[in-house]
């Protein structure tokens, strides 16, 4: 087993890597004000973007499920590695030399077993496409060549080829220190009569990354007649490949879906190389299963479903392609975005269509065309005899919930008329009707469910979640369910509200409340949260600690939290947004003297209440005692108010 990590290799890793480049391998990232950045969770499904990242504290957080942490954090928990492989593999993106405790550097052999899936893919690609260029794989560059892809297309896609034999990627791969075990669990290799034999032979190969640009798969073209296996053999599911969870292309497509907040979705690996050498760069496709709701988190993610965001679905116009697009067209409603179906000329994919008309027609084909709840509707309305009353009425049984499930109002009403003609039904206001009256009971379906059951939440946080209004309970987010930090915290009350600014200054801005911060007492923070999270900063050595390097002091806020509900909000707090508009000195002075005026009148009552106890024949020194005590605490309580952060 590897050593321990050094921890000096672990902060600098930690610094090496800017958090919001990383995060923005996976989510689309926009300004939040105040220097941080917000997107969709990659955690849980959200209509609203309630992920914060902050770059200068190299922290993220969710308000929404509560998920926060820093860089590593992030790929743990969106890559499922564990601690080493996530530092080992963000080193080794920063140029880093790891050292550890136990045993000196890492041999290769000691590595995570993802850490260890992934090279062996690496490896694998490599080799397959040096094997392109051989004798043997001229079948393979013929193919291509056929389909108008040339030396350098095949080289930008970095298409490969497995030779025929039954073993020569198998031996490769073991001459480069992976295992039997290795090879079998990657899906690279599979068991043979005499041991692990390649599971891809005589075919073109396409290499599938993840979002992130890891090579996790493969897919395989059949080239020869005597291949008697399906025409494409993808990766099976591995601990690294998920069909499912990966769409091919995306890792090159990403950035421009982003930017242009549009994803073309095609049926193939050639249909996305044809697309993005015509100018198509925000084409993706499936992995040899249908287009689902994983596949939807990860475009929806990339297009912060913002009113304009467009997913075009290109499907052959066979019956196979239009049963795919009614499949889609199930889901549609995960997307905020506009949804669309383009169909060629003579059912043309794009692949064949570049190659009969050129790249201007492929161009073309994807402008947004037919909208899928169009096309879904037409579908239907094509299996039913229109001629007869019975076949309309039901034809619009089967349509009128497809129109009732359109987002836009208008948009709605204005197909549900379109829908009556279609059917040739006269009573056009019937149709409406009957669409509203669907798509009013669908409203009132889903008002029943917990988010919207909940009522008003009371306020939360600093009063004001990430781009929202008033949001929930202190250790959950807005509309989320409740986290692990601590009981309710309802910050209409001001006390919890000033408690929560002022350790969000500590954390977020030390500077500003140092020294006078650290002679708090943890008693001074009435909630009982953030009086633990006041003793973390205690702890790492007081905010004093943060004015030279925030980063290293948050990281050691975070660690010496007593458990992940603490941990959890020590995050939340150094990412949230402050209540106030100019955050400079003045503001933390006036938070400080808040909260320490608040204590200190608590502790006059307390004072008060054992003075009136002593009073009914208690001893005289000492209530004489406590008399002089309540003076001294009335006294500093109205210089505090008369002299605010001067008096502290």
């Amino acid at each position: 087993m590897a050593g321990r990590i050094n921890d000096d290799d672990v902060k600098a890793v930690r610094d090496a890597v800017p958090i919001d480049a990383v995060v923005s391998e996976y989510l689309q990232l926009r300004n939040a004000g105040g220097g941080n950045l917000k997107g969709l969770c990659p955690f849980h499904d959200e209509k609203s973007p309630s992920f914060q990242v902050s770059p200068s504290k190299g922290l993220f957080h969710c308000f929404g499920c509560q998920e926060g942490g820093d860089t590593i954090a992030f790929v743990m928990k969106i890559d499922h590695l564990s601690f080493s492989e996530t530092v080992e593999r963000l080193a080794a993106r920063a140029g880093i030399t790891l050292r550890y405790e136990e045993g000196g550097y890492n041999p290769s052999g000691q590595r995570g077993e993802r850490t260890r899936l992934v090279d062996a893919h690496v490896a694998a690609a490599r080799y397959y496409t040096e094997q392109l260029a051989s004798p043997e794989a001229e079948i393979g560059r013929k193919f291509l060549a056929e389909r108008g892809f040339d030396q350098a297309a095949a080289e930008h896609f970095e298409v490969g080829y497995s030779p025929a034999g039954w073993d020569h990627l198998t031996r490769f791969l073991r001459g480069q220190g992976f295992s039997d075990r290795e090879l079998i669990m990657s899906g690279l290799s599979q068991d043979g009569r005499r041991g692990p034999i390649d599971r891809f032979r005589g075919r073109l190969m396409w290499p599938i990354r993840d979002i992130s640009g890891d090579v996790v798969g493969f897919g395989a073209r059949r080239l020869r007649d005597d291949d008697n296996g399906p025409k494409y053999l993808n990766t099976p599911e591995t601990p690294i490949y998920r069909k499912s969870q990966v769409l091919y292309g995306v890792d090159l497509a990403k950035k421009d879906i982003a930017k242009a907040s549009r994803a073309v979705v095609v049926e193939g690996y050639t249909d996305v190389m044809a697309c993005h050498l015509a100018g198509v760069t925000t084409a993706i496709a499936t992995c040899g299963t249908a287009f689902g709701g994983d596949h939807i988190k990860i475009l929806r993610r990339l297009l912060m479903d913002n009113g304009s965001a467009r997913v075009i679905f290109t499907f052959d116009g066979d019956a196979a392609g239009q049963k795919a697009a009614l499949r889609a067209f199930e889901d549609d409603q995960k997307f905020a975005a506009e949804t669309y179906i383009a169909i060629a000329p003579d059912g043309m994919d794009p692949c064949e269509l570049r190659l009969a008309k050129g790249d201007d027609a492929v161009q073309d084909l994807v402008q947004p065309r037919t909208p899928l709840f169009e096309f879904a509707i037409r579908q239907i309305v094509a299996r039913y005899d229109l001629e007869v009353p019975a076949g309309r009425a039901a034809a619009l049984d089967e349509a009128a919930p497809i129109v009732a499930r359109i987002k836009n109002s208008a948009s709605q009403h204005e197909v549900a008329v379109q829908l009556a003609g279609m059917l040739g039904i006269l009573d056009t206001q019937f149709v409406v009707k009957r669409v509203a009256q669907l798509a009013r009971w669908a409203r009132d379906r889903g008002g029943r469910g917990p988010a919207q059951a909940s009522g008003p939440n009371p306020g939360q946080g600093s009063g004001q979640g990430p781009g929202r209004g008033p949001a929930g309970p202190a250790g959950q987010g807005p509309g989320g369910g409740r986290g692990p930090a601590g009981p309710a915290l309802y910050l209409r009350n001001p006390v919890y509200a000033t408690e929560r600014e002022l350790l969000k200054l500590a954390l977020q801005r030390p500077e500003l409340v140092t020294p006078a911060f650290d002679a708090y007492e943890i008693d001074e923070f009435t909630a009982p949260p953030y009086a633990e999270v006041r003793a973390c900063i205690d702890q790492a050595g007081g905010a004093e600690q943060g004015c030279a390097d925030v980063r290293d002091y948050l990281a050691r806020v975070r660690e010496a939290a007593p458990d992940d509900g603490v941990r959890k909000l020590v995050t939340e707090l150094a990412v949230e947004v402050f209540r106030g508009k100019s955050i400079d000195e003045l503001y933390a002075g006036q938070q400080l003297v808040q909260v320490r005026i608040r204590a200190v009148d608590r502790r006059i009552q307390d004072v008060t209440s054992a003075l009136t106890r002593l009073g009914n024949g208690g001893d005289p020194q000492q209530y004489t005692a406590v008399q002089n005590e309540l003076w001294v605490l009335q006294q500093y309580g109205q210089t505090l108010r008369n002299h605010g952060v001067a008096a502290l």
